[in-house]
């Protein structure tokens, strides 16, 4: 019988992190329930057989740890919730790469056995690397968007730094590259259209690969 208590969250979350333990469907099958249900970061959702076949060893000059933190955990009954960060470094051919997690599981006791019956996990957002804009460009991008009637944003630049104001709060638009930029803590990218005519006639506001279109007025 497993025996799930507050002080055990350490021990069996090591468990589920440890590199051996990625590549070994025997935990998984011990630990999640036959009717699971769980959807991973990516947004795929697996019931039980989906996700065993999914574990597999990492592939050669690859490698992997994943750190936890802030866990949380409320026992109610025959039922356990435990909500925690997990911090990943993932090593490629000797180059490391990171990413935040966040995973809530649903421990459910049915004949004296704790199993996981749910688990979902979502990645914290990053703002992509920063690049280097083209300056140059920065006056064809001055001006007043419209979305619609009422609906307007300003885009100015000041020096080497260009800004988008809207409803009096303003800004920084950063490059990722020369001529797509991102604001600081918000998903999506800020692009400027060209016309035919070789002149910036739109600000697109891109979120989730869906472009919202911004016309230039002045």
């Amino acid at each position: 019988m497993f025996q799930l208590r507050r002080t055990n969250w350490s021990v069996e979350l090591r468990s589920f992190t440890t590199p051996s333990f990625q590549a070994n469907q025997a935990p998984w099958k011990k630990y999640f329930a036959d009717d699971c249900i769980f959807a991973d970061e990516k947004g795929r959702v697996f019931d039980k057989p989906k996700l065993i076949a999914d574990i597999a060893p990492l592939p050669a000059g690859y490698s992997g740890t994943i750190k936890i933190e802030n866990a949380q955990s409320r026992i109610i009954g025959n039922t356990a919730i435990l909500s925690y960060d997990a911090d990943e470094t993932e090593t490629i051919f000797g180059q490391n790469l990171k990413a935040r997690y966040h995973v809530t599981d649903t421990w459910l006791q049915r004949n004296d056995n704790w199993q996981i019956i749910a688990s979902q996990a979502h990645r914290y957002y990053e703002d992509p690397a920063l690049g280097k804009a083209d300056t140059k460009r920065f006056a064809d991008y001055n001006g007043t968007y419209e979305l619609a009637p009422g609906q307007t944003r300003s885009v100015t630049a000041e020096g080497d730094k260009l800004f988008v104001e809207r409803n009096g709060k303003k800004e920084q638009l950063l490059p990722e590259t020369s001529e797509i930029f991102f604001r600081k803590g918000v998903e999506g990218r800020i692009l400027f259209r060209y016309a035919s005519t070789g002149k910036v006639d739109a600000l697109m506001d891109r979120r989730n690969n869906e472009d919202v279109v911004w016309r230039k007025t002045k």
